[in-house]
């Protein structure tokens, strides 16, 4: 038997990659700093005209100001009837009791809507899902009447009870997205040692929702620390004002506002926010792209 090799046609070899042509960094940082100046120039401008004097801040148009008058604050902070800590803690009681409110109420909601089965499920989460597309102005009145029957006008209970009671479904609809991602099989477990729903929720999935937690959290400081309806609509006592309130001090209808001051206060306010918000920003990146809100 004669025995032929045959050497196989070499392969072709492959074509080295084309260099594509990258984006030049430099460019790059130079436009999104761009677009950051531009977004933080009214920033930068309250800031600029908290320490001018306050006929000169609409004609004093750059924002480096040609007169510093850094009297402003601590004129800002006596200027009302009350001292401005007054409004600051204010707010911070506000803030912190709807915090805890929400946490705990709108959790307990998500859980049982994400983990628990029961007759109804998905016609109750519709209806939750509903309120979202209601417009919170088309029950003021209602409310306003109620609270009213309640003896509750000039009183933070307007302000909190809601917050206890799970009434905003966005933050039940955030909670809910992140329990479905977690493992059924972590509540199985808890079941076969015996653990309740209750127990189940306090030991497994709450802490495993931390950073759904922060993104409430975040959300809730925000928006109930910038809240000026409300507190308008329910509170009439200036020692219960809260810090939108006791800015709004400021402006007068008569045109004697004190813009000076009221700049100054405004960068003061905004202090705590910017603070809450750098100290959570990891959790709430992590919680928003843990539920689907992208």
């Amino acid at each position: 038997m004669t025995l032929t090799l045959t050497r196989s046609p070499e392969a072709p070899s492959e074509a080295p990659p084309v260099a594509r042509p990258r984006r030049p960094r430099f460019l790059r940082h130079v436009l999104l700093s761009g677009v950051g100046i531009v977004m933080m120039y009214p920033l930068l401008w309250m800031i600029s005209s908290s320490v001018k004097p306050s006929d000169r801040v609409f004609t004093d148009e750059g924002l480096w100001p040609a007169v510093f008058d850094f009297g402003n604050y601590a004129r800002g902070w006596t200027a009302l009837s009350e001292p401005f800590e007054i409004y600051l803690v204010n707010s911070l009681v506000i803030v912190t009791l709807s915090i805890i409110g929400n946490l705990l109420s709108c959790s307990l909601a998500a859980y049982a809507f994400a983990r628990l089965r029961f007759t109804g499920r998905k016609l109750f989460f519709a209806m939750m899902l509903g309120t979202m597309m209601l417009p919170g102005h088309v029950l003021v009145v209602p409310q306003y009447v109620m609270f009213d029957r309640l003896g509750w006008l000039n009183t933070y209970y307007p302000l909190l009870v809601p917050h206890f009671l799970a009434t905003n479904g966005f933050y039940i609809f955030l909670m809910v997205q992140f329990m479905r991602s977690l493992p059924q099989e972590l509540d199985d477990a808890a079941r076969i040692d015996g653990c309740g729903p209750f127990r189940t929720f306090w030991k497994i999935v709450m802490p495993l929702c931390l950073p759904a937690f922060a993104t409430t959290a975040i959300f809730t400081f925000i928006s109930v620390w910038n809240e000026f309806f409300s507190p308008l609509l329910y509170l009439t006592d200036p020692q219960l004002y809260t810090v939108p309130l006791a800015i709004r001090q400021f402006m007068d209808s008569e045109g004697q506002s004190q813009w000076g001051e009221m700049f100054a206060m405004s960068f003061v306010s905004l202090a705590p926010v910017i603070g809450f918000f750098i100290a959570g920003q990891k959790y709430l990146v992590r919680g928003i792209a843990t539920t689907g809100l992208r």
